[in-house]
């Protein structure tokens, strides 16, 4: 660590605030680093006046100008910890780490203006240990609930009420990090209604943008054939469906999206298929006998679909991720009442025709016959007909084309993002 923090650090004059000296130094801690603060990070890093630190779990991405500490830990016999309370118990083991690497910063002669954290995995929990003076705004992302939710959401995959104390267990981490932090924010309003009124005084809404240059619409995609890995290219100009999700599984409406697939193959000779994501479990729980739900799905569905017509990407690079998105003809996104992906914003930013359920963290984004079709989640054969709807109407799919790039453009802006980040920090400092 002592190799990354070799460099002289400035110090502010005397008596001065520290949004009036030459630069800021800013601490970020994120388990998954940079997480969602790459654009800030980025931004912030530009300016050679600044001080940025970062502090995660695992060796991140390079960014110029941020230095990079991972911190390691050892949970300690988790497993003789009570179930409901393991996911505490590993929590308070990250945050004695990132204290620990905290006081070697101290030591260091590294003392931040301002410290900014994701709140959900204990990483803030002792940081007024180390520096109780300094001001820290948590990223609350959301707070979980037993009903009303992701929870109970899916009869198809229902969580045993016997887990109902493990959920509730969770905001643990939440509860204690709202009363360290000084200020919090999250980016949407649903994710916000999630926490108590009484804790919604102190989050902030700070809408999360995209880079509108780098996800933008490209009217000569379909021109060229679309090649992703070692998957068959894709034809120029056949119709194509696309689906994006970090890991193929019931919380994005996986399962509802493969339904829908023999309908839409049938009626749509032409029409080629591309998913993405991984085989994991992300949210929820996993399949059963040991499958991923990939093979689940497709197990159902033997003697239904046509293999060479239906491509299944895995995970791939940024770059290739907004490829498929450029070249999309209808692009399905759909999600439980839970976080919403940011392969939503980017597939709103690429001016995708976008059929999306009508879950309330959608509609945060999108609205029905406006920028996108809605439908019901767990209705597949409304989905199909949705998706036909965008792939056989061309006025109807160039008017939400265009509706939702502007709305993109006015909602997602990654320049008014940071307008009201630096805001927040601002608030903090007086």
């Amino acid at each position: 660590m002592s190799a990354l923090l070799s460099r002289t650090l400035p110090t502010p004059p005397v008596g001065m605030p520290p949004q009036l000296a030459a630069g800021m130094r800013y601490l970020f801690i994120h388990q998954n680093a940079p997480g969602q603060y790459l654009h800030v990070l980025r931004r912030l890093a530009a300016n050679p006046a600044n001080d940025v630190v970062m502090i995660g779990l695992h060796e991140s991405v390079e960014i110029p100008g941020v230095r990079r500490i991972a911190y390691s830990f050892d949970p300690r016999g988790v497993s003789a910890v009570h179930h409901h309370g393991r996911e505490f118990h590993v929590a308070l083991a990250r945050a004695e780490a990132v204290a620990t690497v905290c006081r070697q910063l101290q030591t260091l002669g590294f003392a931040p203006d301002v410290v900014i954290g994701h709140a959900g995995w204990g990483e803030l929990l002792n940081i007024r240990d180390v520096w109780p003076g300094v001001p820290v705004i948590g990223y609350y992302e959301f707070y979980y609930q037993t009903e009303g939710a992701d929870v109970g959401f899916d009869p198809e995959f229902p969580t045993p009420a016997e887990l109902n104390p493990r959920v509730r267990a969770k905001n643990a981490v939440n509860l204690l990090t709202l009363q360290q932090t000084t200020l919090g924010q999250t980016p949407t309003r649903w994710q916000r209604s999630t926490y108590p009124d009484w804790a919604r005084r102190r989050v902030r809404l700070v809408p999360e943008g995209v880079d509108l240059a780098r996800c933008a619409p490209d009217p000569e995609a379909a021109a060229a054939p679309l090649q992703i890995g070692k998957l068959p290219a894709i034809p120029p100009g056949a119709p194509l469906l696309t689906y994006v999700a970090r890991n193929l599984e019931p919380y994005r409406g996986f399962h509802v999206f493969m339904r829908a697939l023999p309908r839409l193959l049938q009626a749509r000779p032409d029409l080629h298929v591309m998913m993405v994501g991984g085989d994991g479990v992300s949210y929820g729980m996993p399949p059963p006998r040991g499958r991923s739900y990939r093979q689940m799905l497709l197990e159902e569905l033997r003697g239904q679909l046509d293999p060479d017509r239906i491509h299944f990407a895995g995970r791939i690079p940024f770059e290739q991720h907004v490829a498929v998105l450029q070249r999309s003809d209808v692009h399905v996104y759909l999600t439980y009442p839970f976080v919403a992906s940011w392969s939503l914003r980017e597939a709103m930013a690429c001016g995708c025709c976008i059929v999306a359920s009508d879950t309330p963290p959608v509609q945060n984004f999108l609205t029905n016959g406006r920028t996108a079709l809605l439908t019901p989640f767990f209705d597949a054969d409304a989905l199909a007909q949705s998706i036909l709807r965008g792939l056989e109407d061309t006025r109807l799919a160039r008017r939400l084309r265009m509706a939702v790039r502007r709305h993109a453009e006015r909602t997602l802006d990654i320049d008014a993002q940071h307008a009201v980040f630096d805001g927040l920090v601002q608030s903090v400092l007086h």
